[in-house]
């Protein structure tokens, strides 16, 4: 059987991992363990990021006896402790530290945890030895007991030429024969997932030992749902517009909605005023072509639309923040909707009105509405003989009383 090369040529040294900064974090956390306030490790980013292998590489560079567990494996307290509450009560085997490292803990999140995130939570507080966590979506609201007890660190999503240049290398390896175009259309198509673009180079060059276009288009595009969370690391963390541009072809979000994430998020990573308002500028314009899209129906602007708030959003800043940003939903939406309801209890208690004293409605918002919410304010038997001549449900009596 053949090795997968993701086996093969997994890294034995940190230095051999393409996530410098992440990999410095990690490293500083762990050899400060013991001085460190909090005693674990929350590494996040997309899939094939190099979050495992750099724990891997790191518990062989500074000698930890490395215990794995994944997090799909185990649900409740019980499961737990038997699987984690063991290995920090006994001392290593070897006579040297441990490492405990729990992978893909997003998979705790479930609706069938059974208190299995409030146990390990627990556990990281009483633990002698450190723990690392790993996950692609850090933000469930389930996983904030771990967020506060760890230092956070990103692994960002990989520029797509960090990607080649490291399928050029394995090639030149396997003694592989293949197109430069070809290859990049592969980095290009992993989405930032290096795992999964060394896994479609060997399975391509299994048979053939070579790799042309032709053949990277019985790949197709890459049918995946990936998190907004992801599709902001790709606009906000990089000044590469072709990584950039596809940021939002997997989000099951439309593109208005994917502004207001932007627009929510862009203040807390751009904090350079010329890069903010570069940004805000790419943003205005995409709002604009959404606008013309709505009104005139002409959906040729959606790539327009789409290029302004992806590469040129990302392409506004001099350069990347290495900095921690926790991205948050979108609150407009929210105000939006609040908005419409809002303005439907309006339209309903108008349309009442309008009926019951044969006026228009719109002489009804301007003359009589305003009067009857003073009146509902201030004269409860008013208000309730009103209510039962209008039809008002309680809803509607609440909104006059606002």
């Amino acid at each position: 059987m053949t090795t997968p090369w993701i086996v093969k040529y997994q890294p034995k040294k940190s230095d051999e991992i393409p996530q410098k900064y992440a990999i410095t974090q990690l490293k500083k956390f762990l050899e400060n363990h013991r001085k460190e306030k909090k005693k674990a490790a929350f590494i996040y980013g997309n899939a094939g990021s190099c979050k495992t292998c750099s724990v891997h590489a790191l518990a062989k560079e500074l000698d930890l006896e490395l215990i794995e567990v994944n997090a799909s494996d185990f649900r409740n307290t019980e499961q737990v402790n038997l699987k984690i509450g063991n290995a920090i009560k006994q001392a290593s085997l070897f006579s040297k530290s441990k490492l405990i490292l729990v992978d893909e803990v997003d998979g705790l999140a479930g609706n069938d945890d059974r208190g299995g995130i409030s146990t390990l939570s627990g556990l990281i507080a009483d633990s002698r030895f450190p723990i690392v966590m790993t996950a692609n979506d850090p933000w469930d609201s389930k996983m904030s007991s771990l967020r506060t007890k760890s230092t956070m660190i990103e692994f960002g999503t990989m520029n797509y030429l960090s990607i080649y240049n490291i399928l050029k290398e394995l090639c030149t390896k396997e003694s592989i024969k293949f197109d430069e175009t070809a290859l990049k259309s592969i980095a290009r198509l992993a989405g930032g997932d290096l795992r999964a673009a060394i896994n479609d180079v060997q399975s391509l060059a299994y048979s053939k030992k070579e790799i042309k276009q032709e053949h990277v288009e019985l790949l197709g595009a890459r049918d995946k749902i990936e998190s907004m969370f992801n599709a902001l690391l790709k606009i906000l963390k990089t000044t590469d517009p072709a990584l950039a541009v596809s940021a939002f072809d997997n989000v099951d979000e439309d593109l208005e909605k994917c502004l207001f994430w932007l627009d929510e998020n862009m203040p807390k990573e751009y904090t350079k005023p010329e890069d903010l308002v570069n940004a805000y500028n790419e943003l205005s314009k995409a709002d604009v072509f959404l606008g013309r899209i709505r009104k005139q129906q002409y959906y040729r602007m959606l790539v327009y639309a789409n290029t302004s708030m992806t590469a040129g959003v990302a392409m506004a800043k001099k350069e990347k923040a290495n900095k921690f940003v926790k991205y948050s939903p979108t609150m407009r939406i929210l105000k939006i909707w609040q908005g419409n309801q809002k303005f439907a209890k309006r339209k309903t208690i108008t349309e009442k009105i309008a009926i019951k004293t044969h006026s228009s409605k719109r002489k009804t918002i301007q003359s009589t509405m305003p009067f009857l919410q003073q009146a509902f304010k201030q004269n409860q038997e008013f208000a309730s003989k009103m209510s039962e001549e209008l039809d008002l449900d309680e809803e509607e009596i609440e909104w006059l009383k606002k």
